[in-house]
């Protein structure tokens, strides 16, 4: 009867601590025991299952999900958002209402952010920040070229420069072409003083938010002109390619996959991606599930914000 005497006081016990709310000072002096022997007791609740912890994920919230997504592919954080419609506009949307609020919540003063121009889920981010007033940002640097067609290009420049606004940072962007016709003119538009400000800030960048693309290239991507040619992306997909970050291109295995058509990308590496203390990709859809499986492979991504959908189909690889 010892044992039984012993879990009956740590019953007892943690009852006063859990359900009574009751501190463990006033816990050690109603029952005579030393604040020691309380919290030792209320350990051992734990032990002997006698006190167990549950946590109920709210309805529209995904923590089964989220835990999969983690254990399959090592991703420290996942967060996998409600959404009624399998289609890439309300994915799009979901993700970007996600991706806004968890930049709010754990923004730290000072801090430079990396963002990727061309990404129609990133500016539905930035439609869906608030402006901050406590934590604030020091730059907001633009990791790829946003020249382009004129009738888009000015879509880099205005992500770029809102979410500056919206975080009280100073917009740092790349007035060049994210792919240039030859690695020659790539050094001739890296020489200009501008863009190399922004090129030497990669280096400084605490945050990244960043999009994960097909070889495909999406419809933004395409009417901008920062793409490669059709036999180039074909050419890119026989050497194992199934996604690129920021034009940086990856395999299944997450491996990157270089070619001469690297050195016409003016943007940030994938390898200095790799040395940024924080990197959240947004991506959702169908079309990207193989592209987001391999950037998780590649093992720069810290934050993966997707969709219940995609995230469904990424656990049925």
């Amino acid at each position: 009867m010892g044992r039984l005497n012993e879990l009956r006081l740590i019953s007892r016990v943690a009852q006063m601590y859990h359900i009574e709310r009751r501190r463990q000072a006033e816990i050690a002096d109603h029952l005579r025991l030393s604040q020691a022997t309380v919290s030792r007791m209320l350990k051992r609740a734990e032990t002997e299952g006698i006190v167990r912890t549950s946590v109920i994920p709210p309805v529209g919230t995904y923590g089964d999900l989220e835990t999969a997504l983690r254990e399959r592919y090592h991703v420290p954080e996942a967060v996998v958002v409600e959404c009624t419609e399998d289609r890439d506009g309300a994915i799009m949307a979901r993700i970007g209402e996600a991706a806004a609020h968890l930049l709010e919540i754990t923004l730290a003063p000072g801090e430079t952010i990396g963002v990727s121009s061309w990404s129609q889920t990133i500016f539905r981010m930035v439609e869906n920040i608030h402006p901050q007033k406590s934590a604030r940002a020091k730059f907001v640097v633009q990791t790829l070229g946003g020249m382009g067609d004129p009738s888009v290009q000015t879509h880099a420049t205005q992500l770029t420069t809102r979410l500056a606004g919206l975080t009280g940072a100073e917009p740092k962007l790349l007035p060049v072409q994210g792919v240039t016709s030859s690695r020659e003119a790539k050094l001739l538009m890296m020489a200009d003083p501008f863009v190399r400000e922004t090129v030497d800030l990669f280096g400084s960048i605490t945050l990244a938010i960043v999009g994960i693309g097909a070889v495909e290239p999406s419809e933004l991507l395409a009417r901008s002109g920062n793409i490669f040619s059709a036999r180039e992306l074909a050419d890119l997909a026989d050497a194992g390619a199934v996604g690129d970050i920021s034009l940086r291109f990856f395999d299944s295995d997450g491996k990157a996959v270089k070619t001469p058509l690297d050195d016409r990308v003016i943007g940030l590496p994938l390898e200095d991606l790799a040395k940024v203390d924080r990197v959240i990709a947004l991506a959702g859809g169908a079309k990207k599930v193989t592209a987001i499986a391999g950037a998780l492979k590649v093992g720069v991504i810290d934050i993966l914000v997707t969709d219940k959908f995609t995230a469904q189909r990424l656990l049925d690889i």
